[in-house]
């Protein structure tokens, strides 16, 4: 019904005293009152001894229960200057009052205003699905400062703040951990079914000035849960601006931003409804054309009134998308309103950005081709030693690896030099070491590399590895093969995606052609574009997007123009960035591609129960105004009407149990 949606901003100021006695249930008794007060005024004369007088005004308390919260809200309306489906039913009702059959006119309010009761009823439970994360986060902290620990509401926390989060607690704000480790359940915020372990950074002066970059190891976030050990957190988000806060303030928001749907049946009322008026007002002058009396014609112009409101259809999109949108939310997935959720559920083409979507984002050393009698762990030892003193992202894979194969290593490099763009060179026991790309090695006395190591290196490169030459003195001793690794959800990830009928899946990425087809192949893409510049992404995307439509995964960081132009944005890790918050149109707040198929059947199931509802709404609509123009009477008009309503309604109300059965992981 078009009132299930206004209704309690309509008239809150009106009912907040029957709010406070009913508990929030006023209308739901008043219609209840209505159907009691009915059935006593209907059937009382006629069964027991009641007087027909007094069954009258049975029935005439009926009208005021049922009509009610239907008045308040026409006239609310009206106001605003709004002419809608409320004042069609109480035209009808009073036009049955005024033929003098007051038990249809009570009947057609009941069922109106019961049906409108369970509406809204309906409508607040998936409300409440959003509203209900707000209570995750705990009302006070335990925080020290000064040396002393307090207990502060959290709305008094400070950046810099450092709380502490004992066994089982829930955490009070955003931050990263500086003291112990612990699982952490982050379900309610991410929608990561496994906890997450949880341990302190290394440099937390580094960690402050940077919170955004901070890894997900350290990072937690408030309204998660703590497990078994005890924590200490820095501060990194006010109260009002944590991921938690944002997720339920964008939720609630998206409530008002309209679906393509929802906007083609809110003009379609606005056509529809003067139309069933002039419609009404023909059939109640039918008598002057045809042989009946005036009463028969107006009494069923009253009934066409019933049969043409289209209360089925105002209600069938914006149920569903709140349900959707609901349901979504509570997976660790953001939907910002109706538009985006309807759209994922239309498209067949999905494009990627390669690095931390498709891959973990750091780069790790997979393959090691020695050269001479060095052994591989030796070769690894000389790079470690060498590659610690950088910051490189490369030469920190080399360090990490070593790190797990060696544990430590005896060489130690001294007079360490950075050649910008090409690597690194020290010294080890007085030879020096250079480790870099092949223009390190090439000058115009020597412009090609030896054989063996040319061929090692196009060989790496032909599988996607970007490498890296390792050299003592005049000797090579080796290639190393360095990859961003693909997620190892990813493949299952892509599999899920097909099955729920996305066809066409590619990577757009800026890294070379041959890198980007290594990880298409790897993790069983259709296509890849490599050798992509920023605009050039952008321009890809727009491409894509009018050919059809693409849906755009990214990081929300860098990817943001390419995702502006798609059709819809999609951000992962969106949980930690608030730039990903901003510019998705649907953001994944885990670190976690395995929750895309999820958002994606959703989506799809929301289309469905979308179109099914439009179906049954004007299929009613088209079936009842007939049937009443050719005499079915208003209690059957009624029941059928009312009944669509609460098919829509419930139908809409399935996506709250959505079940999870394409999420990959």
């Amino acid at each position: 019904m078009t009132g299930g949606h206004d209704h309690n901003k309509n008239n809150h100021q009106h009912n907040s005293l029957l709010d406070r006695i009913s508990g929030g249930r006023a209308e739901m008794l008043f219609s209840l009152f209505c159907g009691a007060t009915l059935l006593i005024g209907w059937l009382g004369p006629k069964i027991t001894s009641l007087p027909v007088s007094a069954g009258f005004w049975f029935l005439v308390a009926a009208y005021f229960f049922g009509g009610y919260f239907t008045l308040l809200e026409a006239f609310g309306k009206l106001r605003r200057k709004k002419f809608e489906i409320d004042f069609l039913m109480l035209i009808a009702a009073a036009g049955a009052a005024w033929l003098g059959v007051w038990a249809e006119g009570a009947f057609l309010l009941f069922l109106f205003s019961i049906g409108h009761a369970l509406e809204n009823y309906a409508m607040a439970r998936a409300r409440n699905a959003i509203t209900a994360l707000s209570d995750l986060a705990p009302d006070e902290a335990a925080v020290r400062r000064d040396g002393r620990e307090l207990r502060l509401p959290v709305a008094k926390l400070v950046i810099g703040d450092v709380v502490i989060i004992r066994s089982n607690e829930r955490l009070p704000a955003d931050g990263f951990v500086i003291k112990g480790s612990s699982s952490v359940n982050q379900a309610p915020i991410t929608g990561e079914s496994v906890p997450v372990d949880k341990l302190p950074v290394d440099d937390v002066a580094a960690a402050a000035k940077a919170a955004d970059k901070v890894r997900s190891e350290h990072r937690v976030f408030a309204g998660s849960i703590n497990g078994s050990g005890s924590l200490e957190v820095q501060v990194t988000r006010l109260a009002s601006e944590s991921a938690l806060a944002r997720v339920v303030q964008m939720v609630n928001d998206a409530e008002t931003r309209q679906s393509p749907t929802q906007s083609f049946t809110n003009k379609f009322e606005r056509i529809f409804v003067p139309l069933v008026i002039l419609l009404a007002i023909a059939t109640g002058f039918s008598w002057l054309i045809i042989d009946e009396l005036p009463t028969d014609s107006f009494y069923r112009a009253m009934a066409v009134l019933v049969a043409a409101s289209p209360c089925a259809l105002a209600i069938a999109t914006p149920s569903a998308v709140l349900s959707g949108v609901a349901r979504a939310a509570r997976g660790g997935v953001l939907i910002k309103g109706g538009a985006p959720l309807e759209m994922l559920g239309k498209l067949d083409s999905i494009a990627f950005d390669k690095t931390g979507t498709l891959t973990i984002g750091e780069p790790e050393l997979v393959e090691t081709a020695r050269i001479g009698e060095i052994g591989v762990e030796e070769l690894i030892a000389i790079c470690a030693a060498v590659e610690t003193h950088s910051d490189h992202p490369l030469a920190q894979a080399v360090v990490r690896e070593a790190k797990n194969r060696l544990g430590t290593w005896e060489p130690v490099a001294t007079d360490f030099r950075s050649i910008t763009g090409k690597g690194v060179s020290a010294k080890i026991d007085g030879q020096n070491i250079s480790i870099g790309k092949a223009g390190l090695f090439l000058d115009s006395s020597n412009d090609q590399l030896p054989d063996e190591v040319s061929r090692k290196v196009t060989e790496m490169i032909s599988r996607g590895r970007s490498t890296m030459i390792v050299k003592r003195g005049d000797d090579y001793l080796g290639v190393l093969g360095l990859m961003d690794t693909p997620r190892a959800a990813a493949p299952e990830v892509i599999k899920k995606l097909r099955s729920l009928g996305i066809a066409r899946m590619m990577m757009i990425s800026g890294d070379n052609q041959k890198i980007a087809d290594a990880i298409a192949r790897e993790v069983g893409l259709d296509e890849a574009f490599g050798d992509l510049m920023p605009e050039d992404k952008v321009k890809k995307i727009a491409e894509l997007s009018r050919k059809g439509g693409v849906a755009m995964v990214g990081d929300g960081v860098n990817d943001a123009p390419a995702m502006a132009n798609a059709t819809v944005g999609i951000a992962m890790g969106a949980a930690g960035s608030d730039v990903a918050l901003e510019t998705a149109d649907i953001a994944l707040m885990a670190d976690d591609l395995g929750t895309l198929p999820f958002a994606v059947g959703l989506s799809r199931a929301t289309t469905r129960i979308i179109r099914q509802n439009l179906w049954v709404s004007l299929g009613v609509v088209a079936i009842l105004i007939p049937a009443t123009l050719f005499g079915l009477g208003i209690g059957p008009a009624v029941l059928m009407h009312e009944g669509s309503t609460l098919v829509v309604v419930i139908n809409a109300l399935r996506l709250l149990g959505y079940n999870d059965i394409n999420k990959a992981g």
